[in-house]
């Protein structure tokens, strides 16, 4: 089937946690896909951005909205104006509106939305389930065929509800909760919502109706935090439930020991009052479930914290990476607790001296900084029961992968240009540091970066007392290696020209 020949489907929110990764999934399944964004710049940093249409709209700009679903097949409706302050719920209506009103007129074949799940005959719906309910009626009755999904909580790095969880319970190990901590929901794989996503592209017309989505597994948001807790490698958490405490108050709260803002933490709270388990399944009758049945909650939670585990957990490049992975585009607090120690400095030698610098560090030749600082750490962890820095160097030149450094371990290794290492000193956490050469207007700069993720509540503190030393230390290791790479520079025959 030619390019042309293919079916094209319409996402909105393409900018967002579901839509960024519903994109690679549709191109995967062999659909071409058109993304509408107010700011299309904005999708640039995608892996997927050379391989898709992009139209510049916002749904509530009913002219450009319909020059955007011109020649569309499946339309995906997965932009909510929640978090954006007071009224959201009416722009959402009108946003609605226009999206199904310009969908008949372009004659779409079908209108794919992603709600939230509402509980049977509860009427005291917060405002948010209570606007996504809208959206959905809307949409259904717009004279266009339309699946409306809906969800509980979302398992998936980025997702708001999973990062509120993940802050709380990896912050406080004695936590104050309001009632909705009993309150039981139907969590929900993100992988498994994307499936069902593109399952619903081929839906027959004839299906216009709600479907509900969710894992197999039913449980509290109190038993959610002390699974996740067992699963991250956390204490026991210590529950403490408040009865008075009111989800506005609940939400600045959450605001304080998170990094959610406060206009998304405030409906995602008042929503957790609300159970939500899913009524039916009747999905199954028109979208097979994923290969190997829903992924249970335990199974999603590892998937969203593997890359817990390496120093770049933030930042993958690959079009392929799995949808629990974090994505480049998600907000600036999702993806869990990582510090960072940035420093670079310009260096009057040639790159491939620098780099002799950086990979006969450690061992006889010392750290480059406070040295006695350096011996007391490793003092210190041979005393608590870790390896110390006895253990040196295999060999004072070069490095490869897998070897030792003192109390750290060669994880990544570019020759001429980067070295990575992992802390395996006793620590609150997981640390990384990160050594690299770069040529920047003709100049050589020495780039240093150190990387902490945090274990608990410890290892916050952890991080914050020992701040004040990093000038002393870091800082005082981009100099030292910078004195080090130039003295070199001097000793060496001047076959090479480089900048001063």
């Amino acid at each position: 089937m030619s390019g042309e020949d293919r079916e094209l489907c319409l996402v909105t929110g393409a900018t967002g946690y579901i839509g960024g990764r519903l994109v690679p999934e549709l191109l995967g399944a062999g659909y071409r896909v058109r993304c509408l964004a107010r700011s299309p710049e904005r999708l640039r940093a995608r892996p997927w951005f050379g391989r898709v249409e992009v139209a510049r709209a916002d749904v509530l700009d009913a002219v450009a909205v319909r020059t955007a679903l011109e020649g569309v097949s499946v339309a995906y409706y997965l932009v909510h104006a929640l978090g954006s302050g007071p009224g959201f719920a009416e722009r959402d209506r009108r946003a609605a509106r226009i999206f199904g009103e310009a969908a008949l007129e372009a004659g779409v074949g079908r209108i794919v939305y992603l709600g939230g799940l509402v509980p049977a005959g509860d009427g005291d719906l917060s405002e948010h389930l209570r606007s996504r309910a809208e959206v959905g009626a809307i949409l259904l009755a717009s004279g266009v065929p339309t699946a409306v999904l809906r969800a509980g909580v979302v398992l998936g790095a980025g997702s708001a509800s999973f990062e509120m969880m993940r802050y709380l319970t990896e912050r406080l190990p004695v936590m104050v909760t309001p009632r909705w901590v009993r309150t039981r929901t139907q969590p929900i794989a993100v992988r498994d919502v994307l499936w069902y996503l593109v399952g619903c592209a081929a839906l027959p017309p004839s299906v216009n109706r709600t479907f509900d989505i969710g894992g197999p597994d039913v449980l509290t948001y109190e038993e959610m935090m002390r699974r996740y807790a067992a699963l991250a490698g956390l204490p026991r958490r210590v529950v403490v439930r408040v009865p008075i405490l009111t989800a506005h108050l609940s939400s600045l709260w959450v605001g304080l020991v998170t990094p959610v803002p406060g206009g998304l933490a405030r409906p995602l709270v008042e929503s957790q009052s609300n159970e939500v388990v899913c009524r039916e399944h009747d999905i199954r009758r028109f979208v097979p479930d994923p290969p190997g049945g829903p992924t249970g909650f335990d199974d999603a939670m590892r998937l969203a914290l593997r890359r817990a585990h390496e120093a770049e957990a933030t930042t993958p490049d690959s079009a392929a990476a799995p949808p629990s992975d974090p994505s480049p585009a998600d907000p600036a607090w999702a993806g869990g607790t990582r510090y960072t120690d940035v420093r670079e400095s310009p260096v009057a030698a040639p790159p491939d001296v620098l780099w002799r610098v950086i990979e006969g560090i450690g061992g006889d030749a010392g750290w480059y900084s406070w040295r006695t600082a350096w011996a007391v750490r490793g003092g210190i962890d041979r005393l608590v029961g870790g390896v110390g820095s006895r253990r040196g160097r295999r060999d004072p030149h070069r490095l490869r992968v897998g070897d030792t450094v003192d109390f750290w371990r060669v994880e990544k290794l570019v020759p001429g240009v980067s070295l990575r290492l992992r802390a395996e000193m006793r620590l609150p956490g997981l640390a990384w540091l990160e050594l690299g050469v770069e040529e920047r207007g003709g100049r050589t700069w020495f780039r240093q970066r150190a990387v902490f993720r945090p274990h608990g509540l410890f290892g916050h503190l952890y991080w914050w007392a020992i701040r004040p030393c990093h000038e002393i230390v870091f800082g005082g290791m981009v100099r030292g290696v910078r004195r080090a790479a130039e003295r070199a520079a001097t000793r060496a025959p001047r076959s090479a020209t480089y900048a001063r």
